[in-house]
């Protein structure tokens, strides 16, 4: 009988395959820990933690808006290129002596805007703000007012931009109501 030799067996440390495996494993557990601290370090602001609050802020959302549906409310928001004024004119069946108007961003709170319009003495429906900076951009546009201790809302997305006008409202204003003083 012939006895067989045996070839040394390298121990695996030498070879290359299980060095790529580790690096591999080693680079998903480095990027997974990565992932887990940008998470737990940067909240999310778009997204609720109390769903039963956010689910009653809709229904009062919606009472607010029908109660501006019964007063016939319509408005048509200007925006000034050079002064930053903002320019309001309501028609209806409310004059609240001050009015609320969110710009809200769809995604950056830090960009949202809210000012409070105040009416003109001398024309009745026009109400007006000045902005400290130019809003342009898609963004919530919500205004809010109060006629007989009840709060009124109308809310649409729209398009802002300097220089830009548009309508609140279910249905455009019309003629002498649309125009620009």
């Amino acid at each position: 009988m012939q006895s067989a030799m045996k070839t040394p067996v390298e121990p695996w440390y030498k070879h290359l395959w299980p060095w790529i495996i580790i690096a591999m494993l080693a680079t998903s557990i480095a990027l997974s820990l990565t992932m887990v601290n940008i998470a737990v370090n940067n909240q999310d602001s778009l997204v609720s933690d109390n769903y039963y609050e956010a689910g009653k802020g809709i229904n009062r959302s919606l009472d607010r808006e029908h109660l501006a549906q019964e007063l016939k409310l319509r408005a048509r928001l200007s925006f000034d290129e050079l002064t930053g004024e903002v320019d309001l004119r309501l028609t209806g069946n409310s004059r609240p002596a001050t009015l609320t108007l969110n710009l809200l961003s769809p995604t950056l709170e830090s960009q949202d805007k809210h000012l409070e319009l105040r009416a003109s003495p001398a024309e009745p429906g026009r109400y007006t703000a000045s902005l400290d900076a130019a809003v342009k951009g898609r963004r919530f546009v919500e205004l809010l007012g109060e006629e007989n201790g009840k709060t009124w809302r109308l809310f649409e997305e729209e398009k802002v931009a300097p220089g830009g006008s548009f309508d609140l409202g279910d249905e455009p204003l019309s003629g002498d109501e649309a125009e620009r003083p």
